[in-house]
């Protein structure tokens, strides 16, 4: 199974920009992918995730609201569009791979989460 992030950069407040997970090595429908984020000197926080079988997607509260997930099954890429961003958005961001059933997706706990991307770093500026 690997999954990797793209589409990092910077961006001003107020911006817009799309992170992607290529995704691959598993059968997609009994996966589901997360994203997380960490900033320096915090704790990684959970975005939201994608069950890959419906496409539901669940977000944690905070991230609610300017933050979208979603899948591409012909691409095998999930995407993370992240609107109105601000610079405290700042973060390395992570896609990560669970086999759900009685874990994953909709629960945000990292550890539960197998297989991660190797991060994309996120700048807002203000």
């Amino acid at each position: 199974v690997q999954v990797a992030e793209s589409g990092g950069g910077l961006v001003q407040s107020g911006g817009s920009l799309r992170l992607s997970c290529a995704a691959s090595g598993f059968t997609w429908a009994y996966y589901g992918i997360g994203w997380f984020r960490q900033a320096p000197g915090k704790e990684r926080e959970g975005v939201g995730c994608v069950k890959l079988n419906d496409d539901s997607t669940y977000y944690t509260d905070s991230m609610r609201g300017r933050f979208t997930i979603s899948a591409d099954r012909a691409k095998n890429t999930v995407y993370l569009q992240m609107d109105s961003l601000r610079p405290e958005d700042t973060a390395v961001y992570y896609c990560a791979a669970v086999r759900t059933g009685h874990r994953g997706c909709p629960s945000m706990v990292s550890y539960e989460y197998e297989y991660w991307g190797q991060g994309a770093q996120v700048t807002v500026s203000s």
